[in-house]
């Protein structure tokens, strides 16, 4: 197995040089703008066709509906990727390709496909229900995972594992999912209004509680196998190409087995729907929560397994390794910053845990010879950014760090302690917080004189 280079040993700045030149097609602004237009014009198309066929008022009627279950999963899924967070550009692009250009797509597709089965086959009836069950959920998976694939090529360093797959897809398919729910609730608005109906035995209200109450996962749920495809295939090495190929469809034929069977749910009989939904969507979600929320903690472990040794080189303390593992001790750092030195300090150090997660991420896929072509390269960048901030977050995680380490018990010596005799066989055995132990105050922007204490145990206690 191919071995990761040896830990740097003293701070350096990142390799300079002069930069390659590229085409004007190459360049940045160009590639954002053309981005940026295209999702630009697919929403203004969308918005034309959503209010040709809702009208205005049910337009904005189901706007307003749509929108309620959007923030609550944006922030599941941001919640998931805070062990190392992307950065939200790439979040805003996948919320509006699936809003805007997956929407299209689909919306297009699907009546163009409906209608070719009504003219070309001998049941124009059950024309609508193939295209459900078969068509739509070809056509929206891969449209949705168009978003997944162009992040998985052009943004590749945040694009690292399992859980960078998941955020992506459910993030795509939650503004697919809002512009598909205007589109159901707008048309179910405009039919109570022909037909009179009116409180729960509205379509309305119908079609809220099944599309919004009892079922705003869906699209993400299904969606989310796509991502994890990626992300396994992001987890492989450069050199196992047939495997980085195969994932990713095996996880978009998941995804679109899975939604062909909820749609055709309503085919089941009267009760079709209901036992669907409690029989398989329900325990999928669950499954699916239990596996991205254990790899979540599998991250933790692989950041405090991965930092001890530039620790040892001397790059961060000794205490950095064990906060930056817990998210609750990465939260008391930024609250720490934040309560001596304002909100920079905070993003500051919101910064350097990011980078220091990364910086373990690309150990750990060195070490498994994964890292890539670029690997020295990227260590030698992360370190760098490392080293800027070091002066504000060390002292801040450190702090942390002594907060939330665990107790430990500690038999007091049989000598006197503090004027007190004890037996021959010394105090009985108790536990003392770290807190409780005397430690110097930091150096550097918090005061004090930081590093006076010499090495960080984390259970260090009063002598």
């Amino acid at each position: 197995m191919a071995t990761s280079p040896p830990y740097p040993t003293r701070p350096s700045a990142p390799p300079g040089g002069r930069p390659r030149h590229a085409h004007w097609w190459q360049k940045r602004w160009v590639r954002y703008g053309a981005l940026i237009t295209l999702l630009a014009l697919s929403g203004l198309v969308i918005l034309a066709l959503v209010r040709r066929q809702t009208g205005t008022e049910g337009f904005l009627v189901g706007l307003g509906l749509a929108v309620l279950p959007v923030p609550l999963l944006i922030a599941a899924f941001r919640w998931l990727d805070r062990v190392e967070p992307g950065p939200w550009r790439n979040l805003l692009f996948a919320f509006a390709w699936g809003a805007c250009a997956a929407a299209l797509i689909a919306i297009v597709a699907n009546s163009f496909a409906t209608r070719w089965i009504a003219t070309s086959t001998a049941d124009p009836s059950g024309a609508d229900t193939l295209g459900a069950t078969v068509i739509a959920p070809i056509v929206e998976e891969s449209a949705k995972a168009a978003a997944v694939l162009l992040v998985f090529l052009f943004r590749r360093r945040d694009f690292t594992g399992i859980v960078d797959g998941v955020v992506i897809a459910g993030v795509t398919a939650t503004g697919f999912a809002f512009t598909e729910n205007i589109l159901y609730l707008g048309t179910a608005f405009g039919t109570d209004q022909m037909t009179g109906g009116q409180g729960i035995a509205s379509v309305t209200a119908a079609t809220f509680f099944v599309r919004v109450i009892m079922s705003p996962f869906a699209h993400p749920l299904f969606t989310v196998l796509t991502g994890i495809g990626f992300g396994v295939a992001a987890l492989s090495g450069e050199r196992q190409h047939l495997r980085r190929i195969l994932l990713p469809l095996a996880g978009l034929l998941l995804a679109m087995g899975m939604h062909a069977f909820w749609n055709g749910s309503s085919t089941f009989g009267e009760y079709g729907f209901f036992a669907v939904y409690g029989a398989f969507m329900v325990p999928a979600f669950g499954l699916l929560t239990w596996l991205v929320v254990s790899t979540r903690q599998r991250e933790l472990r692989t950041v405090r397994a991965e930092l001890p040794a530039y620790a040892a080189a001397g790059w961060l303390t000794p205490a950095e390794p064990y906060a930056l593992g817990s998210m609750r001790a990465r939260r008391l750092a930024r609250e720490y910053a934040h309560r001596h030195l304002g909100k920079q300090a905070a993003r500051t150090v919101a910064q350097y845990e990011a980078y220091a997660t990364s910086l373990a991420f690309l150990r750990h896929r060195g070490n498994r010879g994964r890292g890539g072509a670029d690997f020295v390269v990227r260590e030698q960048q992360l370190l760098h950014e490392l080293w800027r901030r070091r002066e504000t977050a060390q002292p801040a995680l450190d702090h942390a760090a002594r907060m939330t380490a665990p107790p430990l018990r500690v038999a007091a010596p049989p000598w006197p302690v503090h004027g007190q005799v004890y037996g021959v066989y010394g105090a009985p055995p108790h536990a003392v917080h770290p807190a409780q132990g005397r430690y110097a105050p930091p150096q550097g922007p918090y005061g004090g004189s930081y590093g006076s204490y010499g090495p960080y145990n984390p259970y260090r206690t009063q002598p």
